[in-house]
């Protein structure tokens, strides 16, 4: 989501939100203005737990098995539905496919919203997104939440985590779907380590090279880079025999 970051772009929505709840009481409409203060509320707590410095994307509840409790989709529902609106949106007017094939089995793209955004063969999925259900066309295969903010990179034990899981997949011969929102920040974060813990490349900057040849509008910050660069320092995981 451009450079400003996550919590910045929520924020100037918030901003603007409690502009509209102002002007919209001025002109005497107390209870329509209700609705957007409460957008507004949970737009700055929304910014505010994806700041870096505090990084909470446990505060939107999402499960292990990539579902929503209804005290979620209740109380986070002006954020969550925005965002679902903005990504179907955003994939509609950009041209860009669903998913890119990296390697033979191993895919990395976006939010997965029906049965023809996914890649074929019943791919086990890597959910690199706090904000985005799992559907139910999609839920008799395999699946792990790795739960992160839209721009936010995932930790390095949560990058071994998902490449360790992944590897077994991979053993068994199932194709692997790595994604996030749009597959251009998360989702390629993972992928670099799989590609790297697989053997295909000898280093996540090598990784990042094949991927960008399949997939060119991805682009990782520095958070995914410095989560990369400490995972590789500590990882677990070593290349599979080829």
């Amino acid at each position: 989501m451009l450079g400003f970051g996550l919590s910045m772009l929520i924020a100037l929505k918030a901003t603007t939100l409690f502009i509209l709840f102002a002007y919209v009481r001025t002109l005497g409409f107390a209870l329509l203005s209700i609705p957007i203060l409460y957008a507004s509320l949970v737009s700055f707590l929304v910014s505010i737990a994806s700041h870096p410095s505090i990084n909470l994307p446990l505060l939107l509840g999402k499960s292990s098995d990539g579902t929503f409790p209804i005290w979620s989709q209740i109380m986070f529902s002006p954020y969550l539905y925005f965002v679902r609106f903005f990504s179907a949106l955003r994939r509609l007017t950009s041209g860009e496919p669903p998913y890119s094939e990296v390697c033979d089995g191993l895919f990395v793209g976006g939010w997965p919203s029906s049965l023809e955004k996914l890649p074929p063969g019943n791919p086990a999925i890597i959910d690199c997104t706090c904000e985005l259900p799992r559907k139910k066309e999609v839920s008799g295969l395999a699946y792990l939440c790795v739960p992160v903010w839209d721009t936010r990179a995932p930790q390095p034990a949560e990058i071994e985590s998902a490449v360790r899981w992944a590897c077994r997949k991979r053993s068994q011969n199932i194709p692997i779907f790595v994604h996030c929102a749009y597959g251009h920040g998360r989702s390629v974060a993972v992928m670099c380590a799989l590609l790297v813990a697989l053997g295909l490349a000898e280093d996540w900057k090598n990784a990042e090279k094949m991927i960008r040849e399949r997939r060119p509008y991805i682009r990782m910050n520095s958070l995914h880079r410095n989560a990369l660069d400490e995972w590789s320092k500590n990882r677990i995981s070593f290349p599979s025999k080829k």
